[in-house]
């Protein structure tokens, strides 16, 4: 699988025996769920649709799709909620959060009817002038207010430029198979529709025409995505909570829950999961937020929130955990090139050409110094203001009178630069190293790191570090 879930950084926090003890509660949930037995069953059709969707409606989507990315240069997606966060989620997960900046052969995609800002309707009108358009509303009623509003001013703004037979080619209209004021007027009008599905509830509807007509107009491939669902709903139907990502992940929350942490925040380093962020909120949010219970899901998009939010992750109160997404390896890279003035002090980051990482382990606290280990090679470091913190091999680390770097005379050894970093830049940039040296497949044998204790920095913020603040995991 392409997701894996890490949860040895939640460790300290959740013990062995309170994970196994969750099994028979996942176990009864599993059978409830998949009996079709429990409260809501009426909209659980999520959980096979990887595999039982409706395939000539999907060959419709696709080939809609194609004639909008042929006749338009901007398609209009009209909804709210669930009718687009899943769609703009995964448009800019995949293609770019600036994907409509972006050179492309595929329509600029705007998503509208999520407001009652007269001034973002206004102003994505003007975008419009003199460009081909299309428009996408998601309805299930056709009576929800702020797409309404979005959907009547653009069909005006269609039959204006095009006319009433013109504009009926260019709009699309997801909705209730049968019923709701949306369906009427497109049957009476002549306008092509895709349906919601009755079992579906919107939150879920990403891998139906509500999200995949969208998706499929951005260039994505629509068939690999529906590919990976159904891979993952086989993968995920194993109810073992030790084998099962998913299990695995509802019950470490629910651990957490019951300790008190009353805050999930979801995290990332990449601007590109900020919408998969909002998604997420409403995903848990209107899920679980009933009868007075449930996590209140938070986001944050690391390095920008550490600068603002961190201050309270830090040192506010102790109500929150983090599930920490993060992606292995960057669709692109930017090389940073030498200069001989250093005074950003960008050097203290670089690695010789030949030295590349793929893997982190280490345990200890923050600090204003890192050790790391290279095959071949071993290095001592200590803060002249504390004592070492870590150990190598079982034994503590001796101390230096002068905190330089101190290489053991080993045979064998070869003496190669130490990196040190800044604490109070030590997140980023550790983060920034990690990901650089990954693309060379340079194995890092160990690091480990110094603190005083006025030092700790954001709990959470280096991988294979837990600090104050309990950490779940999620790989992409």
């Amino acid at each position: 699988m392409a997701l894996k879930l890490t949860d040895k950084y939640a460790r300290g926090f959740v013990r062995e025996h309170e994970l196994s003890c969750m099994q028979p509660q996942i176990s009864a949930a599993h059978e409830l769920l998949h009996s079709g037995k429990g409260a809501g069953s009426d909209f659980i059709g999520w959980l096979d649709l990887p595999v039982n969707y409706d395939k000539e409606e999907f060959a419709r989507i696709k080939a809609a799709a194609e004639r909008i990315k042929s006749s338009c240069d901007i398609l209009i997606v009209i909804g709210i909620g669930g009718s687009y966060l899943g769609a703009r989620a995964a448009v800019e997960f995949i293609k770019s959060p600036l994907y409509n900046n972006l050179k492309k052969d595929t329509p600029d995609i705007y998503f509208l009817g999520n407001s009652i800002s007269s001034t973002a309707l206004a102003e994505t009108l003007s975008l419009c002038e003199g460009r081909d358009v299309c428009v996408n509303v998601i309805s299930k009623s056709g009576t929800t207010t702020e797409p309404a509003i979005a959907f009547r001013i653009f069909k005006e703004f269609l039959e204006n430029k095009y006319g009433k037979e013109g504009a009926k080619e260019r709009i699309f209209c997801t909705t209730d198979k049968a019923r709701g004021t949306l369906k009427a007027l497109a049957d009476s009008e002549g306008y092509e529709t895709f349906v919601v599905p009755d079992d579906v509830g919107g939150r879920y509807s990403v891998l139906t025409a509500v999200g995949l007509l969208p998706i499929a107009v951005s260039g994505a491939d629509i068939d690999a995505m529906m590919k990976g669902a159904a891979d993952a709903r086989e993968a995920f139907m194993n109810p073992d909570i030790e084998s099962n990502d998913c299990y695995k992940y509802a019950a470490l929350r629910n651990i957490l829950l019951r300790k008190g942490k009353g805050i999930e925040m979801l995290t990332a380093y990449e601007p590109r999961m900020t919408m998969m962020a909002e998604w997420f909120k409403q995903l848990y949010g209107e899920s679980e937020g009933k009868d007075n219970k449930g996590l209140f899901p938070a986001s944050a998009i690391f390095s920008t929130d550490l600068h603002s939010l961190g201050q309270y992750i830090q040192d506010g109160v102790r109500s929150i955990f983090e599930t920490v997404v993060w992606i292995d390896s960057p669709e692109k890279d930017v090389e940073i090139k030498e200069q001989a003035d250093n005074g950003e002090s960008l050097h203290n980051l670089w690695l010789p050409a030949d030295a590349p990482f793929t893997t982190f382990e280490g345990k200890g606290l923050f600090s204003h110094k890192i050790l790391i280990q290279t095959p071949g090679s071993r290095y001592e470091q200590s803060n002249p203001e504390q004592q070492p913190l870590w150990h190598y091999d079982g034994a503590p680390a001796a101390p230096t009178s002068t905190g330089e770097l101190k290489t053991p005379a080993h045979a064998g050894d070869k003496g190669k630069t130490l990196i040190t970093i800044n604490h109070r830049a030590v997140g980023n940039l550790f983060r920034q190293l990690a990901v650089s040296c990954a693309r060379h497949q340079y194995d890092v044998l160990s690091y480990r790191v110094f603190c005083r204790q006025a030092d700790i920095g954001h709990p959470g913020i280096l991988r294979g570090i837990t600090c104050q603040t309990a950490t779940t995991g999620l790989t992409l």
